[in-house]
């Protein structure tokens, strides 16, 4: 009777584990109703979760180091997106009040240009310079307008400072123009306060001209004024030049010798002005003094 004695000795433990199922419902219903009435156990929860809570913390950790990183990472791209966006916006409004200073400045020589033209009742042919060569022994302009235009050789030109130079030849679209501070140009002229007249050279620097045989006896001053004597038919009188700068013994010791500064903007500005309705005279009419101002053209190859 094999089955018979398993059966028995099952029920004694089905038994026992009814019993502690009975238990430990009655205690936990026991529980319930003594926290139900006292609430006593609510402290305990309360401690535990207290006593819990730095294993949450530290349990939760790795995930809001994670979060903590990704955002700092986003962060860190939108920062250095949008900075490399502003610096790209900087330059660019940097170039733009760059271009605009510089059409202001050349809207202002522009505007004395014209207010040159129209004060002393000149006519003139507003042309723009596109070359320049400022090598010492080459002082050149190249002009937009030429034949074509009916710019020739010997035309004056001038800025709204004062002369600049002429044109020493052509071609149907082009002119070149050959500047005071060249160092074979010369150009007569007169002390405006005294009337004193002189001749001033190219030294192959735009920023000074020279004066030179300046009698001792000369009523010549640092300050005066030089204006085109129109002596020799190059240039029209009355153009300003320079002024004197200084004045110093020469080197034969019996004239004095003169820095002048230029009236013109010889090495800046994009527009000059060229006068029309002067005719330079010909080299065989010249006198002796014109014949120094002609002579940056006769040297000409």
């Amino acid at each position: 009777m094999p089955s018979s004695a398993s059966s028995s000795a099952a029920r004694p433990g089905e038994a026992a584990g009814v019993l502690r199922l009975l238990a430990f419902l009655i205690l936990a219903t026991a529980l319930m109703v003594f926290d139900h009435r006292g609430g006593w156990l609510h402290a305990v929860r309360t401690r535990a979760e207290v006593m819990v809570q730095p294993l949450w913390w530290l349990a939760g950790m790795p995930a809001r180091i994670g979060s903590s990183l990704s955002e700092n990472a986003a962060t860190l791209g939108q920062l250095t997106e949008d900075n490399a966006r502003l610096r790209r916006e900087l330059l660019l409004a940097s170039a733009r009040n760059a271009r605009l200073r510089t059409a202001a400045a050349e809207n202002a020589r522009l505007r004395g240009l014209l207010d040159t033209a129209e004060r002393r009742r000149l006519d003139v042919q507003l042309a723009s310079v596109i070359d320049i060569d400022q090598d010492p022994s080459r002082q050149r302009l190249l002009l937009d307008v030429g034949s074509r235009a009916g710019v020739h050789p010997g035309q004056t030109v001038i800025d709204a400072g004062g002369l600049m130079g002429q044109v020493i030849s052509t071609t149907p679209g082009t002119a070149t123009v050959l500047l005071l501070s060249d160092s074979d140009h010369a150009v007569p002229v007169l002390v405006a306060r005294s009337g004193v007249r002189l001749v001033v050279y190219g030294t192959g620097d735009s920023h000074q001209l020279k004066l030179g045989d300046i009698p001792q006896s000369a009523d010549v001053r640092v300050g005066d004024e030089l204006l085109t004597s129109g002596l020799g038919g190059r240039f029209p009188p009355g153009l300003t030049v320079g002024r004197v700068e200084a004045l110093h013994a020469g080197d034969a010791r019996a004239f004095l010798e003169g820095d002048v500064i230029p009236a013109a903007q010889l090495d800046r500005g994009r527009d000059v002005l060229l006068l029309r309705g002067y005719r330079p005279q010909s080299a065989t009419t010249q006198g002796a003094s014109g014949v120094v101002a002609a002579a940056a053209q006769e040297r000409q190859p």
